[in-house]
């Protein structure tokens, strides 16, 4: 794979929105990187297109865990596809998809692609590991 600017300056992009979005719930920096066409991917509650849906995401997630961080472990582009691996710690001491705060500690892995048009965030496909979350809260029988 060849390292081109224009990759380096898709991965920047992304960076910063973990960053921003999830980590410090800036919404006006974090909406500043998606496109108008935003469209969202992910099996947490309100995936469809637009910003809001991202929005309410990152609401949704820093209510449900209090201090919520993100971490990037990986990341690399091909093209205008950036792949993202991260973790996501927090204490759980909001409701969450229905499901009552445990005051538990929480990490959760997680792979991310974003599709990256006219230098910001188009699209973006979100694979996490709930069912370990869910385990770890006691929400689900088994262990995590």
């Amino acid at each position: 794979m060849t390292d081109t600017r224009a990759e380096r300056a898709n991965i920047a992009i992304v960076r910063k929105f973990f960053e921003v979005g999830p980590s410090k719930c800036d919404l006006a920096t974090a909406d500043a990187l998606l496109h108008p066409e935003f469209f969202l991917h992910t099996p947490l509650p309100t995936p469809g297109p637009g910003i809001e849906a991202m929005k309410n995401v990152s609401m949704t997630c820093r209510a449900a865990f209090h201090g919520l961080n993100v971490t990037v472990n990986d990341i690399m582009a091909d093209e205008d596809t950036v792949t993202a691996r991260f973790t996501a710690r927090g204490i759980h001491k909001g409701e969450f998809m229905g499901h009552l705060p445990t005051g538990k500690t929480i990490m959760m892995t997680g792979i991310e692609i974003f599709r990256i048009k006219d230098g910001k965030i188009a699209e973006l496909w979100g694979e996490l590991k709930l069912m370990g979350l869910m385990q770890h809260l006691g929400i689900l029988p088994g262990s995590a």
